[in-house]
This record gives structure tokens, sequence and C-alpha cells, in this order.
């Protein structure tokens, strides 16, 4: 697979990308989780680029993008999307998006409506509020994520991962996928937060109604979330969903080949 990098001027800076498939192909966007990056869809990319154009974007202080210090939202993510979909002449689109990045595809359905045609949420989270939602990551921040004194954040092995943190890892996580999300880290630096803050920021269940074109929601067997899956069929009639046997987080990771297979099987029906 050939992968071409670049950088799109932006209002938040130069925002960096990674893309492969035919120009011209039908063309989807896929979004990373809070404090990954691009890097960690290279897998899922070699499965779509044979049949679509994808590009996968690092958020803004996040992966090769610049760095910001203001607290975007999860609109300016969606922002920023559009202007790397700009700069490759890329008119309308589907985009894909795990945790984080579930949001900002969501958000794109409803802001750009007229260029997306079809959403994929991967792993979608779900709050009754901004509470709970902060409620829920709060452990994240008292040390199941550690820093150092000055706030940059310490690298973690697959065993602390696990033993503390299972439930934000995927079921049988290698080295190689925890050398990118430790990498994906410091990149992030001091920042790596505003991602999950511009989350806890963002209403799901209200913008999910608002989202006018066909929606697939993918969950892992294991996903915590995965308890509200009714509660996201109520809030959308155009939205299904299936459920990925044996799968918990990072599924475009560690189970590329289902996300993909879904992913296309979902594209190519009418709509």
């Amino acid at each position: 697979m050939n992968i071409e990098r670049g950088l799109v001027k932006t209002a938040f800076g130069y925002i960096h990308y990674r893309a492969a498939g035919a120009p011209g192909s039908d063309a989807i966007i896929l979004l990373h989780m809070n404090q990954q990056s691009s890097a960690v869809y290279l897998e899922l990319m070699a499965e779509l680029a044979p049949h679509l154009r994808v590009v996968a974007m690092d958020y803004p202080s996040h992966g090769d993008s610049d760095h910001v210090d203001q607290q975007p939202s999860i609109g300016d993510y969606a922002q920023c999307a559009v202007a790397v979909a700009d700069a490759l002449g890329i008119q309308k689109f589907s985009v894909l998006g795990e945790a984080a990045g579930a949001a900002v595809s969501i958000e794109l359905g409803v802001s750009h409506a007229q260029r997306i045609n079809k959403v994929v949420l991967v792993n979608c989270p779900y709050y009754k509020d901004r509470s709970g939602a902060e409620a829920r990551h709060a452990p994240l921040k008292n040390g199941l994520r550690p820093e150092d004194a000055s706030g940059f954040p310490i690298t973690r092995t697959i065993e602390f991962l696990l033993t503390n943190d299972a439930g934000h890892a995927p079921m049988n996580p290698t080295q190689s996928w925890m050398d990118r999300i430790n990498t994906a880290q410091m990149e992030c630096g001091r920042h790596r937060w505003q991602a999950l803050d511009a989350l806890h920021g963002y209403d799901i269940g209200a913008n999910l109604q608002k989202v006018q074109c066909p929606i697939l929601l993918l969950i892992g067997e294991h996903f915590h979330y995965l308890q509200y899956r009714d509660e996201f069929h109520n809030k959308n009639n155009k939205l299904r969903s299936a459920v990925i046997q044996g799968a918990r987080l990072c599924m475009g990771w560690e189970r590329a080949v289902d996300v993909g297979r879904h992913t296309r099987e979902f594209l190519q029906a009418p709509a």
C-alpha cells in the first residue's frame, strides 16, 4: 500500500494526514481516538484502500499536526476534516471514527450534511450528561495514564495497561500497537487531554438525532457502551448496528478486517 502524507493549512495550524487509494474513487475520512493519531489506522487503510480513497488525519495537537493551546471543540475537529477534504479535492465523502472520532463523525453529519454520504461509528461512547462523561473518565487523569511532574505523559507497558485499564485496550494488544500508543501520547504532550475534554463537551445523543444520512454503528462485544445499543437506535431510525464478536476497543486496529468488511458493505449498499 502506498501511503501519501501531507500538511494542510487551517485555522488551527497545519493538519497532518495520511492518504491511500486512487484519487477520484469514493472517499472516506478516518478520525482517531483520544490521545492517538492517524498511525493507528494503518491496518484499516490497507483494508479500505483497494476499494476507496482513504484519508486519515491527525487532530490539532495530535500526531504530526501543529499544537494549539486553546481547547478545540468537536466542531473544530470536524472543520479540520473538511479543510483536509477541500485541500485534496474531495467534495463528498463518508466518515468513520472510533470513540472521540465517532463524535467528530456525528458532527460532520450534522454541520456538514451536504458533504457527507454516510457515517460509520466505531465503539461510539454514550453519556447521559457531561458530569457522567467526566466521572466515567476521571480515573484516566488520576493515574491510569501517568505523567511526570511537568505533566508530560509517561510511556506505559502492555502489562500496566491490561492490569490497570483493560477497558481502554484491544483484546490482544501487541508491542507494535503499544509503541504506537506511547508515541502518540508523547506527540500530544501536555495537550493530550484536549480531545477527551472536547468529547465531554459534546452531546452525542442530541446530535445523533440530527444526522440525516445512513449511519452504521459497530460495537465490540466487550466494549463498555454496548449496553446502550438500544439507546442509539432510539435516537435515530436511520442507524443500523452490528456487534463485532470477541472485540473491545481499538477495533480499527485489532479488527481491521472485520471493520473494513462491514464498512465496505455499508458504503456499497443503496442509501
